[in-house]
């Protein structure tokens, strides 16, 4: 089992990142004028990391067909 919990860890990482990168991007939004650029670079980065969030979450828990 030390391998899931491996998993887990990494997906807490990756889960907090999201959030970080989502609160940046919240208060970039609400300080106009912001660099277009930067905050699309952010955009593809969290989604970047949803990306790897869902890949690790169906590793730990992966779809049983009934």
């Amino acid at each position: 089992m030390p391998e899931t919990r491996e998993l887990h860890i990494k997906l807490a990482i990756l889960q907090t990142e999201h959030r970080d990168l989502d609160d940046v991007i919240d208060r970039m939004v609400e300080n106009p004028p912001y660099d277009q650029l930067r905050l699309q670079r952010l955009k593809k980065k969290k989604l970047t990391l949803k990306d790897q969030i869902i890949k690790l979450e169906n590793m730990i828990l992966p779809d049983i067909i009934a």
